[in-house]
C-alpha cells in the first residue's frame, strides 16, 4: 500500500519545540511529544475533532493550532485531573500537564533535588563538625 501524498503535505511537523513525523498516523505521530501517551494523544485528537486514521502531515494549520491549544491547556478543554501527567505539583498543587524535554526533566528533577539537598547540607556540617 503506497501513500498517496497530497499537494499541502508537511514531512516534518514542529509542535511544542518536537519535530513530529508527517507519515505516521495522528496518534502515533503525537506520541513522539516528550510526555504525550497514546491514550493522552487519541483524546487530544477526539477533543480537537481530528481524524485519528489521518497522517500528521495532512494536517490543516488550525487542526495543528487546535492540537497545540488542547495539549497546552487541557484543563480548560475538560480533560481529568487523572489524565494528567503531573497532579499536585509540590511547589503549588495545581494539576499540570508537563511537555517537552527541558519541561519534563526540569519537572523531575525538582522533587530530586529537594529531597537530597538537605541530606547534602547534613553531611557537609557533619564533617566539619557544625550544629544546624
Amino acid at each position: 500500500m503506497a501513500l498517496v501524498v497530497p499537494e499541502k503535505f508537511q514531512h516534518i511537523l514542529r509542535l511544542l519545540n518536537t519535530n513530529i513525523d508527517g507519515k505516521e498516523k495522528c496518534l502515533f505521530a503525537f506520541t513522539s511529544i516528550k510526555g504525550v501517551g497514546r491514550r493522552y494523544a487519541s483524546l487530544v485528537c477526539r477533543k480537537a475533532d481530528v481524524d485519528l486514521n489521518k497522517r500528521a502531515g495532512e494536517l490543516s494549520e488550525d487542526e495543528v493550532e487546535r492540537i497545540a491549544t488542547i495539549l497546552q491547556n487541557p484543563r480548560q478543554y475538560k480533560i481529568p485531573d487523572w489524565f494528567l501527567n503531573r497532579k499536585k505539583d509540590i511547589k503549588d498543587g495545581k494539576c499540570l500537564a508537563v511537555f517537552s524535554i527541558f519541561n519534563v526533566l526540569l519537572s523531575v528533577q525538582e522533587p530530586i533535588w529537594n529531597l537530597v539537598l538537605p541530606r547534602i547540607l547534613e553531611d557537609c556540617c557533619n564533617t566539619f563538625n557544625l550544629i544546624l
